[in-house]
């Protein structure tokens, strides 16, 4: 299938690992000039040189001024981008009993402040354009909220309703405003929780993988190009009626529909 994405402008945040990297990789790998941006400058540079048509930023998103630090990067590249992946690190694990307000403020900054930034500063062009792409990076936990993730949670969710009600509002422009939620995705981050789970029941992580293995119909854990694939979908010309949607890509771990 043709994605219709060759030559447009991809800016994919938080993109030096894990998720980010992998939708970095799906869109150039489409024929997209992306725009590769994460705090590590110089592994940002080194990802971009490995794909076809890249450039790599270092910015820190949570700073108030990273925003247009990135943006500003990416027009002196390539022009105001067509394609916008929000993405963020997650935040440390908690439980809701114990949450701190000043974690939380953290987690909301990141995870939705920093992304509305972005937005505001990209959305204006793709108007005017008639064509745009904002994909979220989000998690499982916004259909089905996680044991002791409450700061994702909270923070994700958040940021899903800002979403949903942005898509409203600019779809008759052309934009399509969409999140995509993995599940139990093999990457750095699901690792660390997994070890994590382990210390505090004081199991080997070999048997916590192999329980969350067993919650998923799927039988395994995802991996980050089979993500980056279904981003690279939502982002390209074919999902132009897709909008206001959140698209699980689990393995079917989340049993509602």
């Amino acid at each position: 299938m043709d994605l219709g994405i060759h030559g447009r402008v991809a800016v994919v945040a938080a993109s030096t690992g894990g998720l980010g990297r992998a939708v970095a990789e799906a869109l150039a790998a489409e024929g997209a000039s992306v725009v590769v941006a994460g705090r590590r400058g110089d592994l940002a540079k080194e990802i971009a040189a490995e794909l076809p048509d890249a450039v790599g930023v270092q910015v820190d998103l949570t700073d108030p001024d990273g925003p247009r630090v990135l943006v500003e990067a990416t027009r002196a590249a390539y022009g105001d981008p067509d394609i916008l992946v929000l993405n963020g690190p997650g935040p440390r694990p908690g439980t809701a009993s114990g949450l701190d307000t000043g974690d939380l403020a953290t987690a909301v900054d990141s995870l939705l402040l920093a992304q509305q930034r972005l937005v505001g500063l990209t959305l204006p062009a793709m108007r005017r354009r008639g064509w745009g792409r904002i994909l979220a990076v989000g998690s499982s936990g916004i259909a089905e909220p996680l044991p002791g993730l409450v700061l994702s949670n909270a923070g994700r969710a958040a940021l899903a309703a800002y979403l949903k009600t942005l898509a409203a509002e600019v779809a008759a422009d052309g934009v399509t405003v969409n999140l995509l939620l993995p599940g139990r995705i093999a990457t750095d981050r699901v690792a660390a929780l997994d070890a994590g789970r382990a210390a505090r029941e004081q199991r080997p992580v070999a048997e916590v993988e192999a329980a969350s293995r067993a919650a998923i119909p799927a039988g395994r854990y995802g991996t980050p190009a089979e993500f980056g694939a279904a981003a690279a979908f939502l982002c390209g010309a074919p999902a132009s009626y897709v909008t206001g949607t959140a698209l699980r890509c689990d393995g079917g771990l989340v049993r509602s529909l």
